[in-house]
């Protein structure tokens, strides 16, 4: 597999599919439909909710983020369905988990998450599925080596993952299903993780990132993995409980929702098995670094972040 540019733009093709970060606004009818079908999309709705949620932040004035900037406010308010209010407190919270947690999102950059990447441990390398949405991917079983990728690293780097499709429009109106691998899970995997870090993992998703996550897949998970659910269950929202599935090793499920063409065929989709995704992934998202650098200078202003 190799990284291709055009015009500047970094692109892979796998599997037949050209596979680039699209951070173009988009014009294709089948997302504006979905965009006000689901979203309260419309032109009057933008520009209330872009103008209440910059009244809102400048009344923050310990929180230094780009006001100005329609492509930032939009990557907040299309979750909210342009409730200003609701945006501004999910800004909020985005910044202050970013200040509670400053170890594990400090200098949240590309070149400074390389292990995740590089070891194939998270990866975003697959085409859109019929309804726009992106693919996260994380090997959390026999592939990862908590030695080589500690869990903090594995946590970095599926942050970064998610930033750079949530920079996409089309996956801010269609969301986003997670599909983590689980195959060869052991105890002393298991033993890295804490409450703490289980509550800190769902309140990052639940209250913290912009995103619409659609569903979590979990496969090939062993009987032990009940043990690590136990961490995770009490602090999971019935919505959020609802969207979780397990499909051991069976993947028929599985494939009604994800598309094969979105999975690599040891999980029982059609993508070419590639020891490069990750490490290719991570080459694309290094042409983006300063994006990331200047992203990490925003915050509260007593925030641990050095610009």
């Amino acid at each position: 597999m190799a990284l291709y540019y055009d015009d500047g733009t970094p692109y892979v093709l796998l599997g037949g599919h050209r596979i680039q970060l699209e951070r173009e606004p988009f014009t294709e009818q089948y997302y504006v439909e979905k965009a006000e079908k689901e979203l309260r999309e419309t032109p009057e709705n933008v520009e209330k909710g872009l103008r209440e949620l910059r009244e809102l932040l400048q009344g923050e004035l310990s929180l230094v983020v780009p006001i100005e900037d329609d492509v930032f406010l939009m990557k907040f308010l299309r979750p909210c369905k342009f409730y200003a209010e609701s945006a501004f407190k999910r800004i909020k919270a985005y910044y202050n988990f970013r200040l509670l947690y400053a170890n594990y999102c400090k200098d949240l950059t590309p070149r400074a998450t390389q292990a995740a990447f590089q070891n194939s441990i998270v990866s975003m390398l697959s085409p859109r599925d019929h309804q726009g949405r992106r693919l996260l991917f994380v090997e959390s079983g026999e592939l990862w080596k908590p030695r080589v990728v500690p869990l903090a690293e594995m946590f970095r780097g599926v942050q970064i993952a998610l930033e750079s499709a949530l920079e996409e429009p089309r996956t801010q109106v269609s969301g986003v299903n997670v599909v983590i691998n689980l195959k060869g899970l052991s105890l002393s995997h298991i033993m890295h993780f804490t409450p703490s870090f289980a509550k800190m993992i769902v309140d990052w998703i639940q209250d913290c990132i912009p995103v619409r996550l659609k569903g979590v897949h979990i496969i090939n998970q062993p009987y032990i993995f009940n043990m690590l659910f136990a961490l995770f269950k009490p602090f999971l929202s019935t919505k959020l409980r609802s969207r979780i599935h397990f499909h051991g090793s069976d993947t028929t499920m599985l494939l009604k929702d994800v598309d094969a063409s979105q999975l690599v065929v040891r999980c029982g989709g059609t993508l070419p098995e590639n020891d490069e995704t990750g490490d290719i992934m991570w080459k694309m998202l290094c042409h983006y670094e300063e994006d990331f650098k200047t992203k990490i200078c925003h915050g509260y202003v007593n925030n641990n972040n050095k610009c």
